[in-house]
């Protein structure tokens, strides 16, 4: 269980950067992002900012230069804001949280049209010998 006081830095560092980004770092290299988590270690030394990137590879490239180069300016007012001791370090990784979901997204549609493709050959399925394969005895009003 993480202590509270390090959730309540981590969600404050995530506002804080993210208003950085939309207001005051204006490099034409970064795309359309958003900070998805912080993850801030016990001692608040290290911050891991986790982001999405709206584009292809060449956006995701294009932004993780732009937030490495405004990392000092970020970490700077974050200081600022924060007023702590010791400004965390932080670390920019592309979260791959919507990828993956994606990927479970295609994997669930994959099982619908199997499934969908078993019920429809089971409501066409006929027997392969009688329809009820059970031997009976035969009445003995039958007989008579």
């Amino acid at each position: 269980m993480a202590n509270p006081r390090v959730l309540r830095l981590a969600d404050q560092i995530k506002e804080i950067v993210a208003q950085m980004l939309e207001r005051r770092i204006k490099d034409p290299r970064l795309g359309f992002v958003t900070i998805t988590d912080v993850r801030l270690t016990g001692d608040t030394r290290e911050a891991t900012v986790f982001y999405t990137v709206m584009g292809d590879d060449t956006d995701r490239a294009a932004t993780q230069a732009a937030l490495q180069s405004a990392t000092g300016v970020i970490r700077a007012q974050v200081g600022k804001q924060l007023g702590l001791r010791h400004t965390p370090g932080l670390v920019f990784i592309l979260d791959a949280v919507p990828e993956s979901a994606r990927h479970i997204e295609d994997l669930l549609a994959k099982a619908r049209s199997g499934d969908a493709e078993v019920a429809d050959r089971a409501a066409r399925a006929q027997y392969a010998g009688e329809a009820d394969p059970y031997k009976k005895k035969p009445d003995a009003d039958d007989d008579e």
